[in-house]
């Protein structure tokens, strides 16, 4: 009997999450066509997983973004990542959370989640979902805040909208939304003029974090807060919804 209860609670729980039947979705083209190399070939994972990379990547600057964004989320809760992350983002995230919270991974990319899997198998209170950004299965107000950790500079303008929109949706009144990712630095910043090249040539999405910002592509919300980082490289945009 008691079995049967807990079973029963179980359904319910991810029934209430959940607004459409389970399915796999389909890779967009912009994962599949320019960001193969990065997410979705088998060494890609191999070759990008390493703390120290990707540290590099964002010149220094992956822990003390990192660290930013999860002083915005209260304990105990529910909490949403929102793509999965190189490095250990998500691992810093369920450390910080109790017995009491969940923590929930979406990602498009089943060999993302497969690594997830891998990197917390230890962790007792994260959840991963295969689902896209641009149209998650959750429903609306499903959690207490969201995060999304370096995914809209990667997406073209209309998916990096709806993931703004999906994110906000998902999010509960009176919680945050959380986005750290590129901005248009200083023209005094040297930095500038590396980036540049860098990002025209491998993220070619990128550049249109220097020219509009995150808020353009959110819905109406109760607060909106901006602070740069790295002579402006780096933005953490918080949404209280």
């Amino acid at each position: 009997m008691r079995i049967a209860r807990l079973m029963a609670r179980s359904f319910a729980d991810k029934r209430s999450y959940s607004r459409v039947p389970a399915k796999a979705p389909e890779m967009p083209k912009y994962l599949t066509e320019t960001y193969w190399w990065a997410y979705v070939h088998p060494n890609a994972v191999w070759f990008f997983e390493r703390q120290w990379l990707v540290n590099l990547i964002l010149w220094g600057n992956f822990n003390r973004l990192r660290d930013h964004a999860l002083r915005e989320i209260n304990f105990p809760s529910k909490t949403l990542q929102v793509a999965c992350v190189y490095g250990n983002f998500t691992e810093e995230l369920a450390r910080l959370s109790n017995s009491e919270s969940e923590v929930h991974v979406v990602d498009v990319a089943e060999i993302q989640l497969e690594n997830l899997r891998e990197k917390c198998k230890n962790v007792k209170n994260l959840h991963v979902h295969h689902q896209d950004s641009t149209n998650l299965a959750f429903e609306d107000n499903a959690f207490d805040n969201t995060v999304v950790y370096f995914l809209l500079h990667e997406q073209p303008e209309e998916a990096r909208k709806l993931t703004v929109q999906e994110a906000v949706r998902v999010t509960k009144p009176g919680g945050k939304v959380v986005f750290i990712d590129y901005h248009g630095p200083s023209r005094l910043n040297p930095f500038r003029y590396v980036m540049i090249p860098i990002l025209k040539n491998l993220e070619p999405f990128a550049l249109d974090m220097w020219k509009k910002e995150i808020k353009d592509w959110l819905p109406p919300v109760a607060d909106i807060s901006k602070v740069t980082y790295f002579g402006g490289l780096y933005q953490k945009v918080v949404v209280k919804k």
